[in-house]
């Protein structure tokens, strides 16, 4: 693999895989700038250079430059506050081999980066397998490195750290399906509690109407109270002897002077 490098502006101000008379802007040294890393792997021109940049331009995002014996093809994914190439990579396609080169920024791990780019790399190698090809080992061994690297910068550390969450995912999912549960168990005890208030209340009811007075022996109580308390009587001490309304007694009073069973005093 090529050593990290500062990418800057060629000859005449311009750079690989631009077209002529585009000039490609100076990128600053500063921290924030990204690196950049690249790799060669050996392939061959099956067909022509104009095949492979024919290919390379139904890709709509992709920036495409022919040179005498090389095509390039630049994908610029972002760009910095100044416009400048940020997240970017260029593919130099060459008589008998391939050049890769790839910006690394400082938020992304290098290995992480550089497994991102070969899947880039291997989808546009399949749009131009018909005039340009790359020997499947070089790609089985150009992908089995990649992972390599990125198995070996994951640490014993995030393994478990990996596990325990995993555990407490399954824990939560768990959790889920048990509050689910109590949430139905919840709603049935609900309604079974509705219905079974609705039967109390009916029963109440019921019951009331049994212990309650019929008016022929709340006719005999209101005669016997006034001939126990001389001619008088208190309705409200009654109806709490008698848990009978004060209306109903009023009416059965009015109904028994009616009828003649009692007379008013005046």
């Amino acid at each position: 693999m090529a050593p990290p490098q500062q990418v800057k502006a060629g000859a005449g101000g311009k750079a690989a895989g631009q077209p002529a008379g585009q000039a490609q802007p100076a990128v600053s040294a500063a921290a924030q700038t990204p690196k950049v890393d690249g790799f060669k792997i050996k392939a061959k021109l099956t067909g022509t250079f104009k095949e492979v940049s024919d290919s390379l331009r139904t890709i709509s995002f992709l920036e495409v430059a022919a040179e005498k014996d090389a095509v390039n093809a630049v994908y610029v994914e972002s760009r910095d506050i100044n416009k400048n190439p940020y997240l970017f990579s260029i593919l130099k396609f060459k008589k008998d081999e391939m050049e890769v080169l790839y910006s690394i920024p400082s938020e992304i791990a290098p290995r992480k980066r550089k497994l991102d780019v070969i899947r880039y790399l291997l989808n546009i190698l399949s749009l131009v397998e018909s005039s340009f090809l790359v020997e499947s080992k070089v790609l089985y061994q150009l992908i089995e490195t990649a992972v390599k690297d990125l198995l070996e910068s994951v640490t014993m550390d995030y393994s478990k750290l990996y596990t325990a969450y995993d555990s407490v995912k399954k824990d939560a999912d768990d959790m889920r399906k048990k509050v689910e549960r109590m949430q139905d168990q919840n709603e049935a005890l609900t309604t079974k509690n509705y219905e079974l208030k609705s039967a109390n209340d009916e029963l109440t009811l019921r019951i009331n109407a049994l212990e309650g007075l019929s008016d022929d022996a709340l006719k005999a109580k209101l005669q016997e109270w006034v001939l126990e308390h001389n001619g008088e009587i208190n309705i409200i001490e009654f109806t709490k002897l008698y848990k009978v309304a004060e209306t109903r007694v009023e009416q059965m009073l009015n109904k028994l002077v009616a009828e003649g069973y009692l007379e008013v005093l005046k």
